[in-house]
């Protein structure tokens, strides 16, 4: 995407000045980070810089103090956990939560759970509706694995896939869930070198594709420097760096952090 169209347009996901405490640990101070529309942005910095602690803050898995986070307009302060999906926040995490006795078109459906909607009457008096739901489920997760080039391992169980068709299974879940953006945390750990570049072309689709709004949280520096927009880094809870991958590459405060230098 051209850089200055991304410039125009509202944030997607915004936070600004948001902190998180644990107890009397700052995991966060005052950080900010904006995603565009159809952007993919990379959120690099060291172990510890509070990566992850941001991305538990965005989705509600941990409460942030101070500041503001919101999705496509909106506050999601006081919003629950189990609603974000709903607002249009999926993620993955760095240990994989698949589900290994299920078939993988079984965990897919898993990430459309939220607009199947009915209740325990419903299923009781009217389990048409129910039924017709799940239809439309698993016709929407058949054509999500399709776009990934899963549809023909759809009956097999997903603790027989192998590592990197496990990361692919995940991404399928959580597309289904139809979100605005996607946020995916360490998604390359683990793979090999050529899995990475499949994994960063897969990614790049998805995005054109579907106009999807990405924030990409990774180490593999090859990675993050081919497939991202922008770049944000943390380094000790705090923003320290920004700007395009060329920018990010050559900022002598980003190189001493990862370095252990002085800047």
């Amino acid at each position: 995407m051209n850089d200055s169209s991304i410039e125009k347009v509202r944030p997607m996901l915004q936070a600004r000045e948001v902190s998180v405490q644990f107890g009397g640990v700052k995991a966060l101070t005052d950080v900010s980070l904006s995603v565009k529309p159809g952007e993919i942005c990379g959120l690099i910095g060291p172990n510890g810089a509070g990566k992850s602690t941001f991305l538990n803050a965005a989705t509600r898995l941990v409460n942030y103090a101070t500041g503001s986070i919101t999705l496509d307009g909106q506050r999601l302060e006081g919003v629950e956990t189990r609603d974000m999906i709903g607002m249009g926040i999926a993620r993955t995490f760095q240990n994989l939560g698949i589900y290994a006795s299920m078939t993988v078109l079984e965990n897919v459906m898993l990430g459309a759970h939220h607009r199947l909607g009915g209740n325990f009457a419903e299923a009781i008096f009217a389990p048409f509706r129910i039924r017709a739901s799940e239809r439309v489920a698993r016709e929407s997760a058949m054509t999500v694995l399709e776009e990934v080039g899963m549809a023909d391992l759809a009956p097999q169980a997903a603790g027989s896939l192998p590592y990197p068709l496990q990361k692919r299974m995940e991404i399928a879940r959580a597309l289904a869930a139809e979100p605005k953006i996607l946020l995916l945390d360490e998604p390359a750990g683990g793979l090999t070198h050529g899995e990475v570049h499949e994994f960063g072309a897969l990614v790049d689709g998805i995005r054109r594709r579907r106009n999807l709004s990405i924030l990409l949280i990774e180490h593999h520096m090859g990675l993050v420097m081919s497939l991202c927009d922008r770049i944000v880094v943390f380094h000790l809870g705090r923003n320290l760096a920004e700007g395009t991958p060329a920018e990010i590459k050559s900022n002598d405060a980003v190189i001493a952090a990862y370095l252990g230098r002085a800047a």
